[in-house]
């Protein structure tokens, strides 16, 4: 009697190969029926579902090539990794993946030696940028450090107690030449006329510079 496809010995066979296998249960199931077996219930169902990314297109596409394949060589894409593997990277969809990781890599490379054949610049700047901090930059905050200096100076100078003493200086000063000019006159070392144009100079610009002083010290108090 002739025994067709599915009977009992072909199913024995066909689970010695199931065993074989090296798919994971989920993936293999009986050649008796082309679905996967589903657990009971709609949320058991929801649970255990692998997710799959494949676009329709591409699945068809892998859909198309397994149909034309006849029955031992869907078993040994089942049973024999090596087979699998050369089958996978046959596919067009795969090969396409392949190339742009290989582009990848190689874009990847090609950036990694650019910035490799930048490291001797890159060097270079540091050791500029360290030269101006070490001189250039000690010189400008030496620069600063005086010009400071003399800032701070400058403002002693101007200060209102400062002018206020100039003024007082430059009036005792006056003050020390109308004596001493007074002195001359009274020594007759210069005569009466000469003694008044100077003297009444020397007295008008002590009153004014007196006046100053003055005023300078009622305005700060």
């Amino acid at each position: 009697m002739f025994r067709f496809w599915g009977s009992q010995d072909q199913q024995s066979q066909d689970g010695s190969s199931q065993s074989q296998s090296w798919y994971p249960p989920s993936v293999v199931s009986s050649p008796s029926s082309s679905r996967p077996v589903t657990p009971s219930g709609s949320s058991s169902s929801l649970s255990h579902r692998p997710s799959s990314h494949v676009p329709p297109s591409e699945a068809a596409g892998v859909i198309a090539v397994l149909k034309d394949k006849s029955v031992d060589e869907l078993r040994k894409l089942l049973s024999d990794k090596d087979a699998y593997q050369q089958f996978l990277h046959s596919l067009d969809q795969v090969k396409i993946q392949t190339n742009l990781k290989d582009e990848l890599c190689k874009e990847n490379l090609q950036l990694a030696e650019e910035n490799l054949q930048k490291e001797p610049r890159i060097m270079e700047l540091r050791n500029q940028c360290r030269i101006i901090r070490t001189t250039e930059l000690a010189a400008a905050k030496e620069k600063l450090n005086e010009l400071e200096k003399q800032k701070e100076e400058m403002l002693k100078l101007n200060s209102p107690a400062s002018l206020i003493q100039r003024i007082q200086e430059s009036v005792n000063k006056t003050e020390e030449e109308s004596d001493n000019l007074h002195q001359h006159f009274l020594d007759r070392e210069i005569d009466l006329a000469a003694f008044l144009q100077k003297y009444k100079k020397l007295r008008t610009t002590n009153h004014k510079k007196t006046l100053i002083h003055l005023a300078a010290k009622t305005s700060t108090v």
